[in-house]
């Protein structure tokens, strides 16, 4: 049987979010066990029920604050002592808090730091003692194509999300002769909730162009990773987009940003949907499901 056929179990970060879910069916329907893990305990159950309904794998939930490193220490001491070994993660969680960087509290500040870099660093380091080499074991970091410019607005979340995309290709490096695949996954916009699909509409015809479905990203991406590709970039625009970042000088590219983010924000703010996207990281509110979303699947 070829490696990458073989039953797996792979942990999802994030898990009860849009792409976190995409993530989950996505490694269930290729017959794969999951581990799902979120701050959003009250949606784990319901997701865990739907999938082992829909996809007859196991399914198994772990409650984490992933900002908080108590907890991600638990949960990693459970991992072991339930699991012992893994075959893939895939780092899902993270957040952004939109608006310029004076207006965003020193709070708001270090839980984009703690969960989109210290979680993601601790994450990979503790998978790495369990996934076994040689045998296509894999890691997806959620990087985006904000990390190729400066982002004037979200000058934080742009920056930490080019550390992982650095991060994900220095461990490709290191990793690909031991059979450990890494990939940095770098988006554009993803209707994964209400918050997520306003700041799309916002930007108008860019936004709606830039735009991917969540399903076909976690396909694709899981395909690319076991080929052996370091980066996916969904979308031949966004690929456009990727391979301008080599030639745009940055003070160019940021000023274009600033222009273009301060003018969704504005239109954002007149309709009093900034307050809606800059709710706490673990507020299920973040992720409430969109219409016609895949909710069949957290429902018991």
């Amino acid at each position: 049987m070829d490696d990458r056929n073989r039953p797996k179990t792979v942990l999802i970060s994030g898990a009860a979010g849009g792409l976190g879910k995409a993530f989950a069916s996505e490694c269930a329907a290729r017959g794969w066990d999951v581990v799902l893990v979120d701050a959003n305990q009250d949606a784990l159950p319901r997701l865990q029920v739907g999938m082992r309904r829909m996809f007859g794998v196991d399914v198994a939930i772990i409650a984490c604050d992933l900002t908080n490193p108590q907890e991600r220490n638990a949960l990693w001491e459970q991992v072991r002592s339930r699991f012992g070994t893994l075959h893939g993660l895939i780092n899902v969680a993270g957040l952004e808090y939109e608006g310029p960087f004076r207006e965003r509290t020193l709070e708001e500040l270090r839980t984009i730091i703690r969960l989109n870099i210290e979680a993601t660093v601790e994450n990979t380091h503790q998978a790495l003692q369990l996934l076994p080499t040689g045998q296509h074991a894999f890691i997806i970091n959620i990087s985006s194509l904000a990390a190729l410019y400066p982002m004037p607005v979200k000058a934080v979340y742009a920056a930490s999300k080019r550390f992982l995309l650095n991060f994900s290709l220095a461990l490709h490096q290191e990793l690909k002769g031991n059979g450990i695949h890494v990939l940095a996954l770098s988006p554009a916009g993803l209707p994964t909730h209400r918050a997520a699909l306003q700041r799309i509409q916002s930007q108008g015809l860019a936004g709606q162009l830039t735009t991917t479905n969540v399903g076909t990203v976690a396909w694709r991406a899981i395909d690319h990773t076991l080929a052996g590709s370091s980066t996916y970039v969904p979308g031949a625009i966004n690929r456009i987009i990727y391979r301008l970042a080599a030639i745009v000088p940055a003070d160019l590219a940021a000023s274009f940003v600033q222009r273009r983010f301060m003018k969704a924000l504005h239109a954002r703010r007149q309709q009093g949907l900034v307050e809606n996207f800059n709710l706490p990281h673990n507020d299920p509110r973040r992720e409430a499901t969109l219409p016609g979303s895949r909710e069949e699947i957290t429902k018991p």
